[in-house]
């Protein structure tokens, strides 16, 4: 994959790994869509986005409207009836335990996270296939992996898009659609002060583990260089990453620090 001269749908586009892997990808003076709900953010970074050699496109919408959704994938295919690469990075996580969670907020959670999602992808994938292929890829998560404490809508919609996105992987080998499944550890951005609580919420803290993490900068760099090598599962964080490899190789050892973990 190179990113030269592609047009490339990136949703999530305002803040966080989304905005960076914007900046980072439009040095290779691409053709970017902007996706995410707040508008001004998005010129914000469109702006940047020029600046580096890239041109631009701005669609806000909310992921959790499926209707906007599905307009918004009709308004670009209008204008851009070529998309080379769909990129999610939209999403919102979760700080609720499970006994105080009413149903609203689970909804709400796959409402973002997975139906929006796969609802542009559905509008977005039949002219991909028409047009000879493209590359899809969706941001999980390292719970997206495993369960865990405090998050389980997050990492039930995570886990839900490695489904989704292995079953369309499959389904298109022959169609020249490749897919990447981004799986992140802890980032530095506002996911954990925009994830909701069991009020449906904003969490509005930014936790200890969140602010330790890794840079979005250098999360957007090995995003990019790894989607250039079309790779169909990006692994990456800090420590905390292994815990996927004892999942995998030492179950007993998983439930034992599962259990035990501090959530936040």
């Amino acid at each position: 994959m190179d990113f030269t001269g592609k047009t490339i749908w990136i949703t999530g586009a305002s803040s966080g790994i989304g905005k960076a892997v914007a900046l980072e990808i439009s040095k290779n003076k691409a053709h970017l869509i902007l996706s995410g709900r707040k508008e001004e953010a998005l010129l914000e970074v469109a702006k940047f986005c020029k600046e580096n050699g890239s041109t631009t496109a701005i669609i806000p919408f909310d992921l959790s409207d499926t209707k906007a959704v599905e307009l918004a994938g009709k308004e670009v295919l209008n204008e851009f009836p070529r998309i080379d690469c769909l990129y999610h990075f939209g999403g919102i996580s979760q700080r609720s335990f499970v006994s105080e969670t009413p149903l609203f907020v689970d909804r709400k959670i796959f409402e973002v996270n997975y139906f929006g999602t796969i609802a542009l992808t559905k509008v977005v994938l039949p002219s991909m296939i028409r047009n000879g292929g493209g590359q899809i890829a969706v941001t999980s998560s390292i719970v997206g992996k495993f369960g865990f404490p405090y998050r389980s809508s997050y990492s039930a919609s995570k886990h839900a898009l490695h489904g989704f996105f292995e079953s369309l992987r499959a389904e298109n080998a022959d169609n020249n659609v490749h897919v990447s499944i981004i799986i992140p550890g802890r980032i530095k951005t506002n996911i954990s002060v925009n994830a909701i609580n069991k009020e449906g919420k904003a969490h509005s803290k930014m936790d200890k583990g969140q602010d330790t993490g890794m840079s979005a900068e250098k999360a957007a760099k090995i995003i990019c260089n790894k989607l250039k090598r079309e790779r169909k599962e990006i692994l990456f964080g800090g420590r905390e990453t292994i815990m996927v490899h004892i999942r995998r190789f030492l179950p007993g050892l998983f439930y034992y620090m599962s259990s035990r973990v501090k959530p936040l």
